[in-house]
């Protein structure tokens, strides 16, 4: 019989055994929160993270980790193990600082028979470039709580690499179709996001073992256009399918100007051309309405939420938010909720999480599970508070 996930019980059980017994690094404490005044849900501390980035939960309902500096942690969540972390082996090296390391990890969609995950990473260069890059593996676990990649074969590549440590972007996805799917950020570089000889600012669509479908948009431009989808991106750090299996991302603009978009095949988003921010110095960048060739957002914000993930929500236990996105805030430390109607969307609230959030993903029993940013960061776990019982 397959296990539940903790619930809010099992948690002050373990927290309450913790408190007793004493706790370290690999037990994490539990403590359940009051309910948010602003929000319907209960938020409840699961565990702590040094700059985790990323999330993705285990067919057994294990939870994978990857945290900035290079490793990749196994959380159990179920069981006698319940809190237990220990760190998966054989990640490749990364180029750690500002706002690279270690990515994003998710898993194929036939995991459970080919044991297959993919992350993504800063990686070095030659002098003092780098650039992101997405590796295929296979996840080797073990009885100790712990495990191995191996098999590991990098399946993609910025191009060019070029100096500085900002926006990596390397969200990944995989498609209904199968496709995998990656944001590429222009790196705070500008112009390579309309430049076609270059893959920055950019939607990536590959096969899942790195080779390009003879479908993309721009197949027949040259080997590093063919793996576009769409371009004039900033740095997208989200990006997530709807229940009509149409891609959506959000991404950080300039000063002001955070957007969210409908991702169209051979689009074009128009940056740095258009944007409905300013340059950092105070330079205006003209806004999207200037120049309706290119595709505008259909969210804009001024002043930004630092979108840093992205899920659209599918699961029963908040019915109301069912086919909703949420995108977790940096700056704005929230969880923001869109309502999509269409082809259009709007933001329908925000909660405040007193905290700069990191990532957003969806349970296996429906519950939102959020990674806080930074060092000693909590992983919460949002579940609807408890209903009052029935009086006879």
């Amino acid at each position: 019989m397959t296990q539940r996930l903790l619930t809010a019980a099992c948690l002050a059980a373990l927290l309450t055994a913790c408190n007793s017994q004493g706790t370290n690094a690999t037990e994490p404490v539990a403590t359940p929160a009051q309910a948010d005044a602003a929000g319907p849900f209960v938020s409840l501390e699961v565990a702590r993270f040094d700059e985790p980035w990323a999330m993705t939960f285990l067919p057994d309902g294990r939870l994978l980790v990857t945290e900035k500096r290079g490793k990749l942690k196994l959380l159990v969540l179920q069981g006698a193990d319940a809190g237990k972390t220990g760190e998966i082996g054989g990640v490749p090296e990364v180029d750690y600082g500002g706002q690279g390391g270690l990515g994003d990890v998710i898993l194929h969609p036939d995991f459970a028979n080919n044991r297959r995950v993919y992350i993504s990473y800063a990686e070095a260069g030659e002098g003092d470039t780098r650039g992101a890059a997405v590796a295929r593996a296979r996840l080797n676990l073990d009885a100790q709580g712990g495990g191995r990649l191996t098999d590991v074969r990098v399946i993609w590549r910025q191009v060019p690499k070029v100096t500085g440590q900002g926006h990596y972007s390397h969200r990944l996805a995989f498609g209904p179709d199968g496709h995998l799917w990656i944001s590429s950020g222009e790196r705070q570089k500008f112009d390579p996001a309309q430049d076609m000889a270059s893959n920055l600012g950019k939607i990536i669509r590959l096969n899942d073992d790195g080779s390009v479908p003879d479908d993309n948009p721009f197949a027949d431009q040259g080997e590093v256009a063919s793996q576009v989808w769409s371009l004039g991106h900033r740095n997208v750090l989200g990006i997530a399918f709807d229940g009509n299996g149409q891609l959506w991302n959000h991404e950080m603009g300039p000063k002001g100007g955070d957007e969210l978009n409908r991702v169209e095949r051979g689009g074009n988003y128009g940056y740095p051309i258009v944007s409905n921010g300013d340059h950092y110095d105070g330079r205006p960048i003209p806004d999207h309405d200037t120049r309706p060739e290119f595709i505008a957002p259909k969210i804009s914000w001024t002043p930004v939420i630092s979108p840093s993930s992205f899920v659209i929500y599918s699961g029963d236990l908040f019915p109301a938010w069912k086919g909703n996105g949420f995108i977790t805030g940096l700056s704005s430390q929230s969880l923001v909720r869109i309502e999509f109607d269409g082809e259009s969307a709007r933001e329908a609230e925000r909660f405040d999480m007193g905290h700069r959030m990191r990532e957003v993903e969806q349970g296996p029993d429906g519950s939102l599970w959020l990674l806080e940013d930074g060092d000693d960061a909590r992983l919460l776990q949002l579940s609807p508070p408890p209903q009052p019982s029935a009086q006879g």
